[in-house]
């Protein structure tokens, strides 16, 4: 059920679309799950209206696919998408940390150290929603300090993506291990006011993980 008294400021199509979006970004609706617009009016306390607006722009999405005479369902995750996604990152956060070591102040950068500490923690305490929620907020605040409205703007919307991937894939708190060190060279690379440095070590964060799934994505897929 939705709280209105909380988003009565706003269009309802615009608070189901968001509420089923993260639904589906967070893995509480999962591949392959079919979107019953009568089912989810019922759970949120709304009119079918809404929900086949939301439905609809989800689709255009790309995260819900409506097939004719089967309905909606979200839709199906693969490593080409995984891997589609990772190489557009690749390149948007090298650009993102080149930028950064040339414009970042110090206390934006303490305020990235300060969020590496928060993962590493997550990672010790085992706590999944946290990992994620810092490892996210790691790389759109180099994205935010890179100062470009463009690069911002794309970003969110490969982030999205991103988040469903971290859902869905890394269960596995084993995954995360090696990962604030990782971190922590990014910091130094756009620290030390080198683009060109922060661009690579940033370029090869992803270029791991591109090689992690290519190596087990299939098999750990097939669980989902």
């Amino acid at each position: 059920m939705l709280n209105f008294d909380l988003q009565n400021h706003r269009p309802l199509r615009e608070i189901v679309y968001e509420q089923l979006k993260m639904q589906i970004l967070t893995g509480k609706i999962t591949p392959g799950t079919r979107m019953m617009e009568v089912e989810l009016a019922d759970e949120m306390g709304v009119s079918r209206t809404p929900v086949r607006e939301a439905i609809r722009k989800l689709e255009k999405e790309g995260l819900v696919t409506i097939e004719p005479r089967r309905g909606a369902y979200a839709s199906d995750i693969s490593v080409k998408d995984m891997l589609d996604t990772l190489e557009v990152r690749e390149d948007l956060e090298g650009l993102a940390a080149a930028l950064a070591a040339e414009r970042m102040s110090e206390e934006q950068i303490g305020d990235l150290v300060k969020i590496t500490q928060g993962y590493s923690e997550a990672i010790n305490n085992s706590d999944t929603e946290k990992i994620i929620h810092y490892d996210e907020m790691f790389h759109k605040h180099i994205v935010s300090c890179s100062g470009n409205k463009t690069l911002i703007h794309l970003s969110e919307t490969v982030q999205e993506l991103a988040l469903r991937f971290r859902y869905l894939y890394y269960d596995d708190f084993s995954r995360y291990e090696n990962m604030p060190v990782e971190h922590r060279e990014i910091i130094d690379a756009i620290t030390s006011g080198d683009a060109e440095a922060a661009r690579l070590v940033a370029d090869n964060h992803v270029k791991k993980l591109k090689d992690f799934v290519v190596k087990e994505g299939e098999d750990v897929f097939k669980h989902l």
